[in-house]
């Protein structure tokens, strides 16, 4: 242990963990909220809850997990989906490998589990976008697996349970908060009780002003009794903010745009954009030259640059990304591979396309108006 830090708490006795378990739980049965995932133990359906409500608030989740669930009631349904029908019912989630995943992790259910998502933990965690904390959730919530679970929300609970002053990403941290979510797990209700932890975490225990006055287990809370809500979790500092500069070229060649598809690699993997590159940070200008020289560099094709169309602004995780988007002619060059597709601007909202791609395809289609 590093000389200077506090030595972890200790996971409370016997008695403590069982009157936390009861007042939990009388509290969820009595207050949790009427979610759509919830009014079914299906596999599938907590399993599409589960991944949509990563990194994601359920007031989003919802309508986006009821088109989903409508257009692929089952997994068979997702499985036989294209991957662009899968990301365009996405769109507006944002962290599109979650679809991506989920889509691939349906074909190897298909191929692999009948159709059939697997109830061995080490199985399910082993299918693609499925971690530790997934799949603890899905089998403790569908099968009343007797599992724990770690996320934001619960991670915040515990924390203040215990008044864990370290950072609960570290070593030390997550060694803690994983053994303290083993040893408050009951012998039935496993389900229930993980659900109530992150409902506690999501509607009482927030970060910034816990509503301690309403809390169920507040008489149980190490951070409540020293008055230290506040400051528990220690928060990890966060990246700086950095400001990067890029283009957008929209491509037009007889009343249609080039699209180009992200590839793996890449930001937006899987979905498609204007051809885009970086420029130099701060630059306010893009010379015809540099448009030509990438438009060839990124799609194989001879271009004339026409005029500025737009900037627009936006932020992606620790980017704030200032975007200049120019209209070009096509010259020539052709098609190579199926990451490129010409299509009319009131074509577009059939693909999956990142949020400033949208903005400029919608810009387009007013302009021919």
């Amino acid at each position: 242990m590093t000389m200077g830090k506090p030595p972890p708490p200790d996971i409370p006795d016997s008695r403590w963990r069982q009157s936390l378990r009861r007042r939990l739980l009388t509290w969820f049965r009595a207050h949790g909220r009427d979610l759509p995932w919830r009014r079914t133990r299906s596999l599938y359906h907590v399993w599409v809850s589960e991944i949509m409500l990563q990194q994601t608030q359920v007031v989003t989740v919802i309508p986006f997990f009821q088109r989903f669930i409508s257009r692929f009631p089952d997994i068979t349904s997702l499985a036989s989906a294209e991957e662009d029908e899968v990301l365009r019912l996405w769109e507006g989630l944002g962290y599109y490998r979650r679809a991506r995943n989920l889509h691939s992790a349906a074909q190897q259910i298909v191929r692999n589990h009948n159709a059939q998502f697997p109830e061995d933990f080490s199985v399910a965690r082993s299918l693609p976008g499925i971690g530790r904390y997934t799949a603890g959730a899905i089998l403790s919530i569908a099968c009343n697996h007797k599992l724990p679970i770690l996320e934001a929300n619960t991670v915040r609970v515990f924390s203040r349970l215990l008044a864990f002053r370290g950072v609960p990403s570290e070593k030390d941290g997550q060694q803690l908060l994983w053994s303290f979510a083993e040893s408050v797990l009951p012998r039935k209700h496993v389900g229930d009780l993980n659900q109530a932890l992150m409902e506690l975490g999501s509607e009482i225990c927030v970060p910034r002003v816990p509503n301690c006055a309403t809390c169920p287990v507040h008489m149980l809370c190490a951070a409540h009794r020293q008055g230290a809500q506040a400051l528990i979790p220690t928060k990890k500092q966060r990246p700086a903010i950095e400001n990067v500069t890029e283009a957008a070229i929209v491509i037009q060649r007889g009343g249609r745009v080039l699209l180009r598809r992200h590839s793996d690699q890449e930001r937006w993997a899987g979905l498609w954009d204007f051809p885009r590159f970086a420029t130099s940070p701060g630059q306010t200008a893009v010379s015809h030259q540099e448009l030509i020289d990438n438009a060839l560099q990124l799609t194989g094709m001879k271009i004339e640059a026409s005029q500025h169309l737009t900037t627009m602004q936006h932020s992606v995780t620790r980017f704030r990304i200032t975007l200049q988007c120019h209209l070009a002619r096509y010259v020539s060059g052709r098609k190579q591979g199926d990451h490129l597709c010409w299509r009319a601007p009131d074509e577009l909202e059939q693909l999956p396309l990142n949020v400033t791609g949208r903005k400029i395809g919608r810009l387009l289609v007013n302009l021919n108006k």
